[in-house]
């Protein structure tokens, strides 16, 4: 696989629950990340007394987080209603010549930050809130 661009790592949000996804504007850094709980079912009976982990059980989750820089265009709006509302609307992370994992998301936080001689900038975080769906690309 060549080299891909950390800009073409995207999130999206669907902006009115019609399926249509639009990127976040202003994101500058994005990240997303999966997680599993563990199921430790070692006995007395384990093989040499080494952990054994139940396969397939667990809680799976995703978090989501990107910053930028403050547009104050329709998907930062959406984003602001969304955590105020406590909805959980779907998103999708874009991962260049990997794939596209879809499903629904909670804004968890939002932050916001600016000096005086420099942009304003903000800070979003998001976690799973469902299944989630991968298509490759």
């Amino acid at each position: 696989m060549a080299v891909q661009s950390g800009k073409d790592l995207l999130i999206k949000i669907d902006q009115t629950g019609d399926g249509q996804f639009v990127t976040v504007a202003g994101l500058r850094a994005t990240r997303i990340s999966f997680n599993t709980e563990s199921v430790d079912v070692t006995s007395l009976e384990s093989q040499g007394g080494w952990r054994e982990l139940l396969a397939g059980a667990g809680v799976k989750s995703a978090s989501i987080s990107g910053s930028g820089v403050f547009r104050d265009e329709n998907t930062d709006e959406r984003a602001r209603q969304i955590f105020f509302d406590g909805l959980i609307p779907g998103f999708q992370v874009v991962i260049p010549s990997f794939g596209v994992i879809e499903g629904p998301f909670q804004i968890t936080a939002i932050e916001y930050a600016g000096s005086h001689n420099d942009e304003a900038t903000y800070e979003m975080s998001m976690a799973s809130a469902g299944a989630l769906t991968f298509t490759a690309l």
